[in-house]
């Protein structure tokens, strides 16, 4: 079979040229459908990975740990003393990229005019600055200095809100561990950049002033982590489960399940998109190569009249349908390719950025290409469009050679 494919090629490359416009058209067709396919691919991708990193970036991260029934009750009352023996060893190996221990309760600010709620939560600065982009988005005053540090960094939004601004001091309330109601009064020191929700509901201070103020002594209310692995996460949840027993472990697809959700979404709607446009090009392909085969009718009954094997002419229809869909395939991941390259900052989405946070996207979306799914989108389209254009191929070899005489 090589040596016909070697000898039919060439004729097969020069006959789609015979109709310029018609090869053109086809190749327009499946350049622009991958092209869709692609930067459909690209697009969601991206929007999905922003969901994720913005979600997980914050203060999620990869899973977590809490006490029994915390989630349920975020208070002082559910907490649990700080990691050791064989959970601290877990946390601290390589399957571990880090870990963050938090107070973390509900609570009401209070400044001169105004009152809100807010979360609030203690940290160890140096385990944060692994874990969140917080730390490092202060745009007014400072971070934290330590886990003993009293100050209290806010979001910009809620500092607005508030109407009060570095330097000021702000009364924070809350339940304490023993039911009473806890009242101190905190100096801003720092002002942070975030979305909107996240400004709009975190305070921070240190975790050792958190303690003190919530009357839990050294207890904590969560641990936050990531994984060395993604693909490991799954199984670093099982053992942190089995290290800790009685506390509730879980990842970021429970914690966060509208990201998860989405992240699952666009997955979906690619593939339906693929199936949309194959639908759509496959209509192209097929009448464009049975007009191809019905003009040339005559042609392929006198080649079987001088002695064309039928699976021969099915052959060269087919090599023509392969060349020039590959032809598409191929200017189509260049054009995708080159779109994406349009865009090396990003694509800021403007007034749009508002409404990406509500589902945990970032204002700026990071288009990349990702080679394994363009080849795996590329070589797809090329081979089911090549299966669409068997049965005019097929039908170009059933040509009957007496029956070919009779066209004009």
């Amino acid at each position: 079979m090589s040596e016909p494919i070697r000898i039919l090629l060439p004729l097969a490359w020069r006959n789609l040229w015979r109709n310029p416009r018609r090869t053109i058209i086809t190749i327009l067709v499946v350049s622009v459908g991958l092209w869709s396919i692609l930067i459909f691919s690209v697009m969601l991708r991206a929007w999905s990975q922003s969901s994720r990193d913005t979600t997980l970036r914050l203060l999620t991260g990869e899973g977590q740990i809490h006490a029994a029934g915390y989630l349920d009750d975020p208070t002082a009352a559910h907490r649990f003393a700080p990691p050791s023996g064989h959970l601290l060893r877990l946390l601290e190996s390589p399957a571990v990229k880090a870990f963050a221990a938090r107070v973390r309760v509900s609570a009401i600010i209070q400044s001169e005019y105004k009152t809100l709620p807010v979360t609030f939560v203690g940290v160890v600065p140096d385990q944060e600055r692994k874990l969140s982009v917080l730390p490092n988005q202060i745009t007014r005053g400072r971070y934290l200095n330590g886990s003993s540090d009293a100050s209290i960094v806010l979001g910009r939004d809620l500092a607005k809100r508030l109407k009060t601004r570095v330097g000021k001091r702000v009364v924070v309330m809350t339940q304490a561990a023993d039911g009473h109601l806890a009242e101190q009064a905190f100096r801003v020191v720092g002002l942070f950049a975030s979305t909107e929700q996240a400004e709009d509901t975190f305070a921070f201070t240190g975790i050792v002033a958190a303690q003190t103020f919530t009357g839990v002594g050294n207890g904590i209310s969560e641990i936050a982590f990531d994984g060395a692995n993604n693909k490991a996460l799954s199984s670093l949840i099982t053992d942190l489960r089995r290290a800790a027993p009685n506390l509730d472990v879980r990842s970021w697809m429970v914690l966060e399940p509208l990201v998860y959700a989405v992240s699952t979404f666009f997955n979906d709607f690619i593939l339906m998109w693929l199936w949309v446009m194959f639908t759509l090009m496959t209509i192209g392909i097929v009448n464009t190569q049975l007009m191809a085969v019905f003009e040339r009718t005559r042609e392929f009954g006198l080649l079987q009249a001088l002695g064309m094997r039928p699976r021969l002419v099915l052959l060269e229809v087919a090599l023509e349908s392969a060349l020039l869909i590959g032809v598409g395939v191929a200017v189509g991941a260049v054009l995708s390719v080159a779109t994406v390259q349009l865009f090396p900052d990003g694509i800021d989405l403007g007034f749009l950025g508002r409404g990406a946070e509500f589902v945990g996207a970032g204002r700026i979306l990071y288009p990349r290409v990702d080679t394994g799914d363009f080849i795996l989108y590329s070589g797809i389209v090329w081979m089911l469009s090549l299966l669409v254009a068997l049965w005019p191929a097929r039908r170009a070899s059933r040509v009957s050679p007496v029956e070919a005489m009779s066209y004009a």
